[in-house]
C-alpha cells in the first residue's frame, strides 16, 4: 500500500461523516491499543476571557434524547442528516440517547434540531 502524506489523510478524513470518523477512532484505538483522548493544556489565566470563550460556542453536538411516537419518521430524518444506512439510523434511534451530530456548527444543529423534533423526536444540544 502506498504511503499517504499527513494532508492526504486529512482530504480523506474530511470527507467522512462525524460517526464514521468516530467508527474510525473506535477501531483505530483498538487496533493500537490506545486512546485518542483529548489532551487539556493550562494556559495563563485571563479574568474574562474564559467568560466569554464559554459564551460563544462555536461547536454543538445535537443529542436525540427519544424518539417518539413517530420513530419511523425520526429513523428518516437521521439518515437524512447522518448519511446514515437505514440498520444504522435505525440502531442510533433506537440506542437514545445518543448523538446525531457532533461538532457541528450552530446553524447546522439548530436546522437538525428542528428537523429531528419535526419528525416528533426529543433532542437537545449541547
Amino acid at each position: 500500500m502506498a504511503k499517504l502524506s499527513n494532508e492526504e489523510l486529512i482530504e480523506a478524513f474530511k470527507e467522512l461523516t462525524i460517526i464514521e470518523l468516530s467508527e474510525f477512532v473506535k477501531l483505530f484505538e483498538e487496533t493500537f491499543e490506545v486512546t485518542a483522548a483529548a489532551v487539556a493544556v493550562a494556559g495563563p489565566a485571563a479574568g474574562g476571557a474564559g467568560a466569554e470563550a464559554a459564551e460563544e460556542k462555536t461547536e454543538f453536538d445535537v443529542i436525540l434524547e427519544a424518539a417518539g411516537d413517530k420513530k419511523i419518521a425520526v429513523i428518516k430524518e437521521v439518515r437524512a442528516i447522518t448519511s446514515l444506512g437505514l440498520k444504522e439510523a435505525k440502531d442510533l434511534v433506537d440506542g437514545a440517547p445518543k448523538p446525531v451530530l457532533e461538532g457541528a456548527n450552530k446553524e447546522a444543529a439548530e436546522k437538525a434540531k428542528a428537523q429531528l423534533e419535526e419528525a416528533g423526536a426529543t433532542v437537545t444540544l449541547k
